[in-house]
């Protein structure tokens, strides 16, 4: 969730790919995974004659999708690599990747995706009875999540240590994020034996850089009138002792140009060459995170928490996937859609969206136009792209706040999200969120449909209020809208905090949008 422009000037409170493998030890994985009962990939939802909907789990329990959560996580240390491991999953479950730059050959009953930058990505599926002029259900959300980045020269020096300097990306509570484990993922641009140059993901699994905090006997009030630290010369993680620059191996000093030596420190380029199984001077540029090692796990004394960094957006974010691959998997689930399915992932949520990946971007709706003249074919008429606008209904998944046992006066009285109470529908009378007591109703009644839990969230008329891409996308082109969020708490810390339980549930309530929506939709009488 994104910090309004207000929140954000206020100091915050004390081509080829690769497909790394999972960075969790592997019996901390299986332990979360055998914790995660019943994360199965099986259809939630089996359609009936007459159109409606049965739980396919009736007489035992439901299907959890925690187990394959985790495993998203703790390969996604950054938007490149969530939306790597996205493109994976599509394409394992029979999406075709679709190009902007070419034409785009579309069929009733096909799906398709295509990404941009490598760090957004929309996916669809076309409905069998599809008709021109027939809406898209959505459900939008985002990759990126507070975090440090390296400054494009990234090198510097304090006191016989070797520093990384990074920039704040986002609104985080940057305090968190000393004393931890850290260490770097991302995007490099790598020169080929051929000349060409291409696109790199990149992630060092062991601890490689860490931000000190200072002893207490020198910072004897930090308890008492708080941590304070300056975000420009506090916060800068350390690499190692210049003894260690020394150790760099001599051929991959001659082999570094001028320009890279000055820019990145030579055993920072040798650490990402090793990883990367090339020569140092093959590493022409780079764009990277610095990211906490410690991965996602389930714990709390029922092990019904998810403890992870970035579940603020990557939660949504599969979520949102696992319900759309999931709602078209098996033959006949598109026999009776009319409408498009799809899920549409951004980038640069924290910060705005006002980037080419973002959701400020006209990416989704310039997707939509075309595959509406696709599909339109021989149809002669006017207003088809108009129309299907008309008749679609978006839902913005971002995290919600969630009720803090330590601070419950923060929240507004009526309106306090409980952990493992389902979905929380956000509402704000200034616009932050784009719900409206009729888009509050549809996706309710998607809920009551199937005895889904549903919260709702507003903030107190004395604090000021985040917002999501909800807004954002609702105004560009004037498509019926829901913000909606799992709850959580720690949000923006480096290691945030869910329940099992609510993930289990916003993916159901995504399933049962995508395969009931058109149905429900349909009972609404709607005054023009």
């Amino acid at each position: 969730m994104a910090l309004s422009r207000l929140q954000l000037l206020k100091p915050p409170h004390p081509s080829p790919l690769l497909f790394p493998t999972i960075s969790s030890p592997p019996r901390l994985l299986s332990q979360s995974r055998s914790l995660a009962k019943g994360f199965s990939t099986r259809r939630l939802f089996c359609s009936q004659s007459d159109g409606s909907l049965e739980d396919s789990g009736a007489g035992e329990s439901s299907p959890s999708i925690v187990g394959d959560l985790l495993d998203y996580l703790n390969e996604s240390w950054t938007q490149f690599h969530a939306t790597a491991e996205a493109k994976r999953q599509l394409i394992a479950a029979g999406f075709r990747l679709l190009n902007e730059n070419d034409d785009w050959d579309l069929q009733p009953g096909g799906r398709y995706f295509f990404t941009r930058n490598m760090s957004s990505l929309v996916a669809f599926a076309v409905g069998e009875k599809y008709n021109v002029g027939s809406g898209f259900h959505v459900i939008a959300a985002h990759t990126d999540s507070p975090c440090l980045k390296l400054k494009p020269r990234s090198a510097s020096s304090k006191s016989g240590f070797l520093m990384v300097n990074v920039q704040t990306y986002g609104g985080g509570l940057w305090h968190t994020w000393f004393d931890r484990d850290l260490s770097v993922a991302g995007r490099v641009i790598q020169k080929a034996s051929d000349g060409s140059f291409v696109h790199k993901l990149v992630r060092v699994r062991r601890p490689l850089l860490r931000i000190p905090t200072l002893a207490i006997h020198l910072d004897r009030t930090v308890n008492t009138e708080g941590f304070k630290p300056n975000f420009e010369s506090h916060l800068v993680p350390l690499l190692a002792t210049k003894l260690e620059e020394a150790q760099v191996k001599s051929e991959d000093k001659k082999s570094l140009s001028i320009s890279s030596k000055s820019v990145h420190h030579s055993l920072l380029l040798q650490v990402l060459s090793e990883e990367l199984g090339c020569n140092v001077d093959e590493i022409m540029g780079i764009e990277l995170n610095v990211c906490d090692t410690q991965p996602g796990c389930l714990g709390g004394g029922n092990n019904e928490f998810i403890f992870s960094g970035r579940l603020d957006n990557l939660a949504s974010s599969y979520c949102a996937l696992r319900s759309l691959l999931d709602s078209c998997k098996f033959p006949g689930d598109l026999a009776n859609e009319q409408a498009i399915r799809m899920v549409a992932l951004f980038d640069n949520e924290e910060v705005g969206s006002n980037s080419i990946q973002g959701a400020g971007a006209p990416t989704m709706f310039q997707a939509m136009r075309r595959i509406v003249d696709c599909l339109a074919q021989d149809y002669i008429g006017e207003g088809a792209f108009e129309r299907a606008i008309r008749s679609s209904f978006l839902v913005s998944a971002d995290m919600a706040h969630g009720l803090h046992p330590n601070f419950s006066d923060k929240y507004e009285e009526h309106h306090r999200p409980e952990l493992q109470k389902g979905l929380v529908i956000k509402h704000n009378s200034n616009q932050r969120y784009a719900t409206s007591a009729v888009t509050a109703f549809l996706f309710k009644e998607v809920a009551n449909i199937h005895n889904l839990p549903v919260q709702e969230f507003v903030v107190r008329n004395d604090m000021g209020c985040g917002s999501t891409i909800g807004p954002i996308l609702a105004s560009g082109v004037g498509i019926r809208t829901v913000d909606c969020g799992i709850p959580q708490l720690s949000m923006h810390s480096v290691r945030e905090i869910c329940g099992k339980e609510d993930v289990d549930i916003a993916y159901k309530h995504f399933m049962a949008f995508f395969q009931s929506f058109s149905d429900i939709d349909r009972k609404l009488s709607v005054d023009f």
